[in-house]
């Protein structure tokens, strides 16, 4: 089983700095171009699965980078079936709860060393009020991964997961020895970012994070 993991397009809150969290925000007109030109990049990519957060920017990324793909030897009478995409709630955004829409540099909403501890000390900070934490969010794509690597009709799948900046992280996480200490890693991934895991026999190894397919312009 080789995993595709994708962080959504661009959308009008990135640009803005503002958390969006489980708000639903669809892609700016840049990230539909970047979703797009990164699966022009996948091309020669084969994606068996798409298993995608329900949030539309990370529905609508992974609909621009299947764009023009189909059903391996599904055509049939000169139907081609598009590859379905199956969401998932364990893999949207963290949930921000009463902050969600606020500014990350607006100091007089977010503690004054919020966001400092939320980039280096994540699993440590408190709840979002109304929202999550970093290890309920941890919990949830653990759930999910150790699901999906029990799928026995899964394991010789590529599988493309579209999700989110900390979603993805915490999911990543899983796959390193100091996942619990460094979810972070390098840093949010870029916008539609793809971090690539192979797992066989039910232990998963990173083979690349964050490679950026989109062609450069």
């Amino acid at each position: 089983m080789r995993l595709y993991i994708i962080r959504h397009g661009v959308t009008a809150w990135n640009k803005a700095k503002r958390m969006q969290g489980q708000t639903d925000i669809p892609l700016a007109e840049e990230g539909i171009e970047l979703a797009v030109r990164t699966g022009e990049g996948m091309a020669d990519v084969p994606i068996d699965v798409v298993i995608s957060s329900p949030l539309i920017r990370a529905v609508e990324t992974a609909k621009c980078v299947l764009r023009g793909r189909a059903l391996s030897g599904s055509k049939r009478n000169g139907n081609i079936p598009e590859i379905p995409i199956i969401t998932d709630d364990r893999i949207q955004e963290i949930s921000f709860g009463e902050w969600e829409g606020e500014c990350v540099l607006d100091s007089k909403v977010l503690p004054e060393d919020h966001m400092e501890r939320f980039f280096h000390d994540p699993l440590n900070i408190p709840q979002f009020p109304g929202g999550e934490t970093f290890l309920q969010v941890r919990e949830r794509t653990g759930a999910f991964l150790r699901e999906l690597s029990a799928r026995s009709d899964y394991v010789e799948k590529n599988i493309l997961i579209s999700t989110h900046g900390a979603a993805g992280r915490c999911l990543l996480s899983h796959f390193f020895e100091d996942g619990e200490t460094n979810i972070w890693r390098t840093g949010v991934p870029a916008n539609c970012s793809v971090s690539i895991v192979e797992i066989r026999d039910g232990i998963g190894t990173v083979i690349e994070l964050d490679k950026i397919y989109a062609p450069s312009r």
